[in-house]
């Protein structure tokens, strides 16, 4: 079985993350999608109001036979990657910035992980711009963010105070 490991923090979880999930499925018979905790940042939502979002994201890919798992997790990503039994890590690119990003932090886990590849994937054309911190400005601002999240998701009700 080919499980990838999709690692973030994914404060919030957008539809552009959705469909790197949807991507990742056409290779990787099961995603994982790893919520990392970093205790130094209070975030915009809780690590277990993020979990929450993406079950509710995700539930019709579930729905539909998708092998996807949600967990939360500390320290390297390789870590978790090996915890998981997972050989490839995804990675979402949405500009040339991103893949330059990426890209370094992908060379650094090879080394320290020859065994674990990094696979980069784009979202959709039409979701390609939309990113947690566009979402965030946007709740923090007062704005109706619903457009960039998956149907029937309330990021409102999970927002740290």
């Amino acid at each position: 079985m080919k499980t990838a490991f999709f690692p973030g923090s994914f404060d919030p979880f957008t539809i552009g993350h959705k469909d790197v999930v949807i991507a990742s499925l056409e290779l990787f018979d099961k995603v994982i999608i790893g919520v990392g905790y970093n205790s130094a940042k209070k975030g915009l939502i809780s690590t277990e109001g993020r979990m929450e979002i993406i079950g509710q994201s995700i539930a019709d890919l579930k729905a539909n036979g998708a092998n996807i798992e949600v967990v939360s997790y500390t320290g390297l990503t390789i870590d978790a990657c090996r915890r998981a039994n997972a050989k490839f890590i995804i990675r979402g690119v949405r500009t040339t910035a991103d893949f330059e990003m990426e890209s370094v932090i992908a060379q650094a886990n090879k080394r320290l992980a020859p065994d674990i590849s990094t696979v980069f994937m784009n979202a959709s054309n039409e979701n390609s711009f939309v990113s947690s911190t566009i979402v965030r400005d946007i709740v923090l601002n007062g704005g109706d963010a619903k457009e960039f999240l998956s149907p029937g998701v309330d990021i409102y009700k999970h927002l740290n105070k």
